[in-house]
């Protein structure tokens, strides 16, 4: 089972937690990130390093955050990969738990 980054992170994208991983399993998009369920290797070193608490086991999700799963898989296989952190979103603090906020992710 793969690691999955939910709605959380949509306008936030911290990105502490690609610094830890070691399997370079993170891709970028506009205003968030996903895992790669090929890449993760399932070691959970990205999860304390989320400011936002968006990461989650795959088999851990609310059911209304399960398609997150076919969206990690779908988006890491045409964004980037991102191996460095770098700074978060302008706007990250102010959108750090807002809940619902999958209308607003830019593919």
């Amino acid at each position: 089972m793969a690691f999955v980054v939910t709605d959380n992170c949509i306008q936030c994208k911290y990105t502490d937690c690609v610094a830890v991983c070691p399997a370079d399993a993170f891709y970028e998009g506009p205003n968030f990130m996903v895992i790669s369920p090929i890449d993760c290797i399932d070691c959970g070193l990205c999860v304390p390093e989320c400011d936002a608490e968006a990461i989650f086991q795959e088999d851990e999700l609310e059911p209304e955050q399960t398609i997150f799963i076919e969206l990690n898989e779908e988006l890491s296989e045409i964004w980037p990969n991102i191996t460095e952190a770098k700074s978060a979103m302008d706007e990250a603090e102010k959108w750090n738990g807002v809940p619902n906020k999958l209308g607003m992710l830019e593919k």
